[in-house]
């Protein structure tokens, strides 16, 4: 098995818990390369459910798991995901978890301003999860972090501290907001450590070796390509890059390790959070792919939005990310449908016709989507495995997305059972 490099190609959320799961069991290696406890991947493994927010997939199944340079970590988060684990029976040490020592740690101070921020903005809002993601990332680029090698230096925590104050004391009396206490930051960061620094290694070194040893490494992405910071549909983003690319350079490797880059790729499409979302339905169909689809997120909780299929968003990710198959999920969700629609195109009030989705925010919120429509497959897709088995119109269906995005389903998933899964490419051994 070569390396495999797995993104989602829509707004995140598009299943890629279950696919990775099923790679990791295949994979000697499982890497998270960006994103923080922002995101969440549902593993079901026998009558087991693992909510996963920092930790790699791989670790439920005792595989070696690393967190990335690219990603911000909150400890706190970080430990209780470890502990949660530990209660349903996961063992977690230095030697099958590695935090890189260079990651960016997130502080509470990061979660209060991100808070405050998204609450200052009113109708405006992003959509943040408030947990800090953005302002730890904005740390990184302004030089001012504390990242998980400083953790070693007891001496020089408070003094790293005093930096990040004079910057977040400014901004909180702007929102008129309590100043934070630097001591007792400082003495929180010193009472995890313990806990922490057994973990961390110079994991790039680790890769490397990895690499010698003819190891397989899976690269686990968080969200999805419209959530990019730079390709995403700026600003409803998150704050890291997405696109596969990010998977070098959060991890630490060579550009030519990442493989195999497969695509996840929900049948329909969702969106949490606020920004522009041109195929969004707002109707008892919509209700219906909410309903069946469980469409809640796993890190917030929140009702996603529901909408038909984009075949236009969809191969821009191709495009931009060099995805060579797509996963396709959640089909079965479809199943009662008399019909089915695939968003082929936009057109503007001004009559404007666009095959790609512009970096306009402007545009954006204007865009309309251009449809076509096709039969309804009516039938149970779930416990299908293989492809012989699918009914005429789920194939037709699939067959035209494939047209339309420009790369083959490799893998067509028909249930959440991680054995609910046809392989039309066998990317792995």
């Amino acid at each position: 098995m070569a390396n495999i490099t797995v993104i989602g190609s829509q707004w995140g959320d598009e299943g890629k818990g279950k696919i990775v799961d099923w790679l990791a069991a295949k994979a000697d290696i499982v890497v998270r390369f960006q994103g923080g406890h922002n995101a969440g991947h549902t593993l079901v493994v026998g009558n087991t459910t693992y909510k996963l927010h920092l930790l790699p997939s791989g670790i439920v199944r005792g595989k070696l798991s690393i967190i990335g340079n690219g990603v911000v970590v909150d400890p706190w988060a970080l430990l209780h995901e470890i502990d949660e684990l530990k209660t349903q029976g996961i063992e977690i040490t230095p030697k099958n978890l590695m935090i890189a020592e260079n990651a960016t740690l997130i502080l509470p101070v990061n979660s209060s301003l991100d808070k405050a921020l998204e609450e200052a903005r009113g109708a405006a809002k992003i959509g943040t999860t408030g947990r800090g993601i953005g302002p730890a990332y904005e740390d990184l680029v302004g030089r001012r972090a504390l990242r998980m090698c400083d953790l070693a230096h007891p001496e020089t925590i408070g003094a790293k501290v005093e930096k990040l104050a004079f910057y977040y004391n400014a901004l909180y009396k702007g929102l008129n907001a309590q100043p934070f206490d630097v001591d007792e930051l400082t003495e929180r960061l010193k009472a995890v450590a313990h806990r922490i620094l057994p973990h961390i290694q110079p994991c790039w070194r680790i890769l490397d070796q990895a690499k010698n040893d003819n190891k397989t490494i899976l690269f686990e992405g968080a969200q999805g390509v419209m959530l990019d910071v730079d390709h995403g549909t700026y600003p409803y983003v998150t704050s890291s890059n997405t696109v596969a690319p990010q998977a070098a350079i959060g991890s630490g490797v060579g550009a030519d390790q990442l493989g195999y880059i497969l695509g996840i790729t929900k049948a329909y499409s969702t969106r949490v959070g606020s920004g522009p979302f041109p195929t969004e339905l707002k109707d008892s169909v919509g209700d219906i792919l909410t309903e069946r689809g469980h469409e809640f997120g796993t890190t917030t909780g929140r009702r996603r939005r529901c909408g038909w299929f984009d075949a236009v968003q969809v191969r821009q990710a191709v495009k931009i990310c060099g995805i060579k198959g797509i996963a396709l999920m959640k089909m079965d969700v479809m199943d009662t449908l008399k019909e089915v629609k695939i968003c082929t195109g936009y057109t503007t009030p001004g009559g404007q016709k666009y095959d790609y989705i512009p970096s306009s925010e402007d545009v954006q919120a204007q865009l309309k989507p251009v449809y076509e429509t096709m039969p309804g497959w009516q039938t149970s897709l779930r416990g299908m495995r293989k492809l012989s088995e699918l009914p005429e119109a789920a194939l037709k269906y699939i067959h035209r997305l494939e047209e339309l995005i420009g790369v083959q389903a490799a893998i067509i998933s028909t249930s959440p059972e991680r054995d609910d899964t046809i392989r039309v490419k066998e990317i792995v051994k």
